[in-house]
């Protein structure tokens, strides 16, 4: 085993459950079984998978980077979830 101490070695050891899930997206989009939206906000189609909880790890939310980085520094409710929004 080779041991890192990178800053993304060191957050994978501290966040297993989080690292799992964005390998299981990786998979399932290289795999076919999730393709990518656009972003939810602002229709950007070069978007990062977020995940509101990790216990279903295919369960994600297309944002582009400028919302996901403004959805993890102003707090979950900015964006409401979708399916919310639609009720």
């Amino acid at each position: 085993m080779i041991e890192s101490h990178t800053r993304q070695a060191n957050w994978r050891r501290a966040n297993p459950t989080k690292y799992d899930a964005h390998l299981a997206v990786q998979r399932a989009l290289k795999s076919g079984l999730l393709e990518k939206d656009s972003c939810e906000v602002c229709g950007n189609e070069n978007v990062d998978a977020h995940h509101d909880q990790y216990d279903d790890p295919l369960e994600v939310r297309w944002l582009c980077r400028r919302h996901h980085t403004r959805l993890h520094h102003y707090g979950e409710d900015m964006f409401p979830l979708r399916s919310l929004a639609t009720s």
